[in-house]
């Protein structure tokens, strides 16, 4: 696993959609890159919370691929953090 330092955090919202699990990870796959976690779970409220973390891609990858998250529509926030 990647140093901390150089690990992203990207957090979903999304609605209980059965793909959308897919979709996100669908992104790292294009870029060639396997997750070092990746944590699901459907909230009480119904919405899926998903987490991601990944390390060896630079900063400005990670903020393509959650702008390009935004974009799906049934994901209603995407962001990371360090």
């Amino acid at each position: 696993m990647p140093s901390d330092s150089s690990v992203f955090h990207i957090r979903v919202a999304a609605e209980a959609d059965a793909g959308v699990l897919a979709r996100v990870l669908e992104r790292f796959q294009q870029v060639n890159v396997i997750p070092c976690v990746v944590r699901a779970e459907r909230a009480t409220t119904g919405l899926v919370q998903i987490e991601v973390r990944v390390g060896g891609l630079s900063e400005h990858t990670i903020a393509l691929i959650v702008a390009k998250l935004g974009q799906v529509p049934s994901i209603l926030k995407a962001y990371w953090h360090r």
